[in-house]
């Protein structure tokens, strides 16, 4: 029977506790974690979200009913416990345990909450899949790791508040519903009950309001933003997630990137202990592609890419010679002295992997001690081969990985081989964060899809100064003042200087194939507060829960989120989403179709 409080106050959590309160009386709350039954002694690990104590039940200072209640304590009981803090000594101290010199001897216990037997192991050797850890949350969310990481993400938000507070930002909130923008991602739309037909959107970011709040004077905007994309899912990404959220008037990109580093400096400092060395390295995007075939380059292991294109640019090998005509390249990786750690299967293996990139194939190259073996070397000449050699700097006991395509199928298929074959050979080192600016990007790319050109950020982005002039001539040439912050190979934030001027806002629309009435209609709001004093501003985001999974260590951001969603976008916990009432539906003027097989 599960007893009520009565008054009791918890003194302390279990972990604060150590041998310098020894002799001290405590009470403790929480969870009942293991339990071992002597006969005249009862041990109990008490766990709350700090940690573990033991606490002893004695036959010989309690009395018969309550030694008699303490023998019906199970797992995940929730207990409050009153006694003595005394010293373990000898080989009764627990060397695994944060507490495991002292324990309490109980001289009064309540039996707070009774638990059935848990559906899940409530701790950190929990096995079970993930789904039915999802579908448990409230006892996947008792392990230590789990609380761990959600603390760590409290304290990552906390850093934001306080950084930035302390640099002259002001918290202001945006709304949560506004109007759709036909830009990005698909939105989730909201119907309205008022206005049979017509929809909000819940926001993808707050863009366009932290930009009008630059027009309305204030300077230095911050906000832990919910955001809401109607897109697929991966391991770091979810249909609402959270935002850190920055906008600064009168400000060029080195003014954000240099406010940025010194929250960067303290969130790693304040989280892991670990001192970021400031400035942080920037490269630009182009270079970032050639280099590593990535716009987010993991730079804590080589295996860079290397252009071989002017080595076989007269080759008559089909295959580069197609690539290099249609103005594509040949690139390659040196798989520097690891070419005996390769058998030909694993080659051919990594062959269909790069396909998955559309890759037509993968052409290699194995400089052995007995010579070389390769699968193009019979259609290369003597002085292309060497040409190769010096390029890749190849020397005997490396292999040479080469793809020849266009240069996004390139980018795309190397700058993934080399990730792969850094896990492979354990290249990348433990507890290593390499931060770096990535900057310059492409204004546009060109979508085969829409046949347009598409923002490659977002359409409020401020084209560099010396590249206006290319918005009616070259629209693809033309670079963004973009730049996104990468740590090991993920984006974690990304932000640009904006556009603060009407015509050319306007200039942006039509190049991206708005109408000046459609551009009006949907941002109308945007280019009319344009009219009225709008200072140069630019800013940022984050993806907290990017930036937590990385800092916990943790290889997906459902570790870090207390009540995530699955691959379909559906939540195990809630079973949401799910049918609502008819009633509800003709309130908002909503009829449902079924689909036609």
């Amino acid at each position: 029977m599960s007893e009520l409080m009565n008054g009791w106050k918890r003194t302390c959590y279990c972990t604060e506790l150590s041998k310098a309160d020894v002799g001290r009386e405590v009470t403790l709350m929480g969870w009942t974690n293991v339990r071992r039954d002597l006969g005249a002694l009862i041990f109990v690990q008490l766990r709350d979200r700090t940690g573990l104590m033991q606490v002893v039940f004695n036959s010989s200072t309690l009395s018969e009913e309550d030694y008699q209640r303490a023998s019906t304590i199970r797992s995940e009981y929730v207990l409050a416990i009153r006694g003595k803090l005394v010293e373990r000594t000898g080989n009764m101290v627990n060397p695994d345990m944060k507490t495991g010199d002292v324990e309490v001897l109980v001289s009064e216990f309540k039996i707070l909450s009774q638990s059935e037997t848990p559906p899940i192991d409530v701790d950190d050797n929990c096995n079970a899949n993930e789904l039915l850890r999802l579908k448990y949350r409230y006892l996947d969310l008792r392990r230590p790791c789990m609380q761990r990481n959600l603390i760590m993400r409290h304290q990552i938000a906390n850093c934001a508040h306080d950084y930035f507070n302390s640099n002259g930002f002001i918290e202001i909130e945006t709304p949560i519903l506004t109007g759709s923008t036909p830009e990005g991602a698909r939105d989730y739309l909201v119907p309205s009950r008022i206005r049979a037909g017509a929809f909000y959107a819940l926001p993808q970011s707050p863009q366009l309001f932290k930009q009008i709040l630059m027009v309305s004077g204030y300077d230095k905007y911050m906000q832990i933003a919910r955001c809401f994309r109607d897109e697929d899912l991966r391991a770091d990404r979810q249909p609402d997630f959270t935002q850190i959220d920055l906008e600064m008037s009168f400000v060029e990109a080195d003014d954000v990137m240099t406010v940025n580093e010194g929250f960067l400096k303290r969130v790693f400092k304040e989280t892991l202990n670990v001192d970021v060395q400031l400035p942080l390295p920037r490269i630009k995007w182009i270079d970032a592609m050639n280099r590593y075939g990535s716009d987010k380059p993991d730079t804590r292991f080589g295996l860079e890419l290397k252009d071989i294109t002017s080595a076989v640019s007269n080759s008559e090998f089909a295959v580069f010679k197609n690539a290099i005509a249609a103005g594509g390249s040949v690139r390659a990786i040196n798989v520097k002295g690891h070419g005996a750690d390769f058998s030909r299967k694993e080659i051919d293996a990594l062959g269909e992997f790069v396909k998955t990139y559309r890759a037509k194939g993968l052409a290699w190259m194995n400089f052995k001690d007995e010579g070389l073996v390769s699968s193009i070397a019979k259609f290369l000449s003597e002085d292309e081969i060497n040409e190769i050699k010096r390029l890749t700097d190849a020397q005997t006991g490396d292999l040479l990985l080469i793809v020849a395509d266009k240069n996004d199928v390139v980018w795309a298929s190397l700058g993934a081989l080399r990730c792969r074959i850094a896990d492979k050979l354990n290249l990348i080192a433990e507890h290593q964060y390499n931060l770096l600016w990535v900057t310059e990007f492409p204004l546009l790319e060109w979508s085969e899809e829409a046949n347009r050109f598409v923002a490659m950020h977002h359409p409020f982005t401020m084209p560099m100064d010396e590249d206006l002039d290319k918005l009616d001539s070259d629209p693809g040439a033309v670079r963004a003042k973009a730049y996104d912050i990468v740590l090991n190979g993920v984006e974690i934030g990304g932000g640009s200087i904006r556009i603060h001027s009407a015509p050319l806002q306007e200039k942006m629309f039509s190049v991206l194939g708005f109408t000046k009435e459609e551009a009006w209609k949907r941002f109308g709001f945007l280019l009319d507060a344009f009219r009225f004093g709008t200072p140069p501003h630019g800013g940022m985001a984050y993806g907290l829960d990017r930036v937590a999974m990385l800092i916990c260590g943790t290889p997906s951001i459902r570790d870090v989120i207390a009540f995530p969603k699955v691959q379909n976008a559906s939540c195990p916990l809630t079973n949401a989403p799910y049918g609502v009432d008819p009633k509800q539906l003709n309130e908002l003027h909503i009829r449902c179709v079924e689909e036609k097989e």
